[in-house]
């Protein structure tokens, strides 16, 4: 089985909370965004310069959805 390194990589999910929910779960609806979109950024940074530019892309593109969810307030 392949892992999915852009929607459920293994180290995140080690605890008992996956790492996305306790980064939400401890920070205030606006630093949450923040990271988010932190994230999202980091990502379209360095896609041309770490040798896997589709990988990075799909991570800033998984950042921007979460994004856009908690935007709407789906999440």
């Amino acid at each position: 089985m392949t892992e999915d390194v852009v929607n459920k990589p293994a180290h995140y999910g080690d605890g008992q909370i996956e790492c996305i929910d306790y980064m939400k779960d401890n920070m205030d609806q606006v630093m949450f965004m923040g990271y988010l979109e932190g994230n999202c950024k980091k990502y379209l940074h360095r896609y041309r310069y770490k040798g896997k530019p589709v990988e990075d892309l799909s991570k800033a593109r998984w950042y921007l959805d979460r994004l856009i969810k908690e935007m709407e307030g789906s999440t």
